[in-house]
């Protein structure tokens, strides 16, 4: 088969939505190397966030009015070079397909991850909404398979955009094969030596902004013996979280890190003894599969999509009740014997996120539109 992917998240995006199209090809490119995988990036990117390789092409606009104009050529001209490059199906991994697929005969797929600018649009603004809004709309009524990350998100789509049931299906997201592999106690301590970290800690990960809500964990260990680390890019919601921390004096009990590498990231996750995620509202909640895949016992919010991530022992908290949360971390660091029992557990569950049965998955898919 020859694949067509919108590539943008793929070479300019290196956090979620980035990592899932980078994580995706990777495995369907290991797994079924007899397709060709292309590529669709609409400028050269800065950073080396993927490099292709085997079966992968990488396609930028072939000509330079294309080029200078490459908004809309993601959006409309791209399907020219689909066509000159015989491309049979053309997968959106966020929320969006060109104009006029059908019209060249090309089988589509949009993966559409979360709708949290239609359930919480308090946290976009207007204008964002609107081009939101819009470009899902045209691709879940164009594309001939709507692909949802989480069961959560499916009854999203079905509510919001009103979209034939019979056209969707859930496929789970996976994560970085760093966070699979086991690192020894002398590498993360190395680690907590350069970034100035106790031995023990418990753990946040995610962009530091009002919806992850890491402010109610903040709360929740000003009275209980404990270190939080809080890895992310910080907000303006991230500066009231400092404030607070300043206001009650407890700055030698958080730490804030940013632009961490993949694997010091994976040894932060393998050393903490608690992930705290208390967030309103995820497409998925990628970091609590992390979590799990680091045998670190988890600590999430009791609704939505987090039961699907967390599987059935992870210990659930109402986001917005502080001493709940709070007792949730004491139990958990007052019984070493049961925070492993979580993490063995979690460890067993999370192997349904493995890459051979998402890539088997997807694959189905691409084949049963081809038939």
């Amino acid at each position: 088969m020859n694949i067509g992917y919108e590539a943008k998240r793929i070479f300019h995006n290196s956090t979620g939505l980035g990592n899932y199209s980078r994580d995706l090809v990777k495995i369907l490119s290991t797994f079924y190397p007899e397709n060709t995988y292309y590529l669709y990036n609409p400028k050269p990117g800065k950073d080396s966030l993927f490099t292709p390789q085997g079966p992968v092409e990488e396609k930028l606009p072939g000509k330079l009015k294309d080029m200078i104009f490459n908004r809309y050529w993601r959006h409309k001209k791209v399907v020219n070079d689909l066509e000159r490059d015989n491309i049979q199906i053309f997968h959106g991994l966020s929320g969006e397909i060109p104009v006029g697929l059908y019209k060249k005969n090309i089988k589509s797929v949009v993966t559409i991850h979360d709708l949290i600018f239609l359930r919480y649009p308090e946290f976009y603004t207007r204008l964002d909404r609107s081009i939101y809004k819009k470009k899902f709309q045209h691709a879940v009524k164009e594309a001939d398979v709507v692909i949802a990350v989480s069961d959560q998100t499916r009854k999203d789509i079905v509510q919001f955009l009103e979209v034939d049931e019979s056209k969707l299906m859930v496929i789970y997201q996976g994560c970085q094969k760093e966070y699979k592999q086991a690192y020894g106690l002398e590498a993360i301590q190395k680690m907590l030596q350069k970034y100035h970290l106790p031995q023990d800690y418990i753990l946040n990960v995610g962009t530091v902004e009002s919806r992850k809500n890491v402010l109610s964990a903040v709360k929740a260990i000003k009275n209980i013996e404990t270190h939080l680390v809080i890895v992310g890019s910080l907000t303006s919601y991230g500066k009231s979280v400092q404030e607070y921390i300043q206001q009650e004096k407890l700055e030698n009990k958080v730490t804030f890190l940013k632009g961490l590498s993949t694997y010091e990231l994976a040894l932060l996750y393998q050393g903490a003894l608690v992930f705290i995620y208390p967030s309103l509202f995820e497409g998925f909640g990628i970091p609590i599969i992390e979590a799990l895949f680091s045998k670190t016992p988890v600590i999430t919010t009791n609704y939505g999509c987090f039961p699907e991530a967390g599987g059935p022992d992870s210990i659930y908290v109402d986001p917005n009740n502080v001493k709940e949360i709070s007792l949730a971390i004491s139990q958990l660091l007052d019984s070493p014997e049961e925070r492993n029992k979580i993490a063995e557990k979690g460890y067993q569950y999370v192997q349904k996120f493995n890459d051979d049965f998402i890539a088997s998955e997807m694959i189905q898919v691409y084949k049963d539109l081809l038939k």
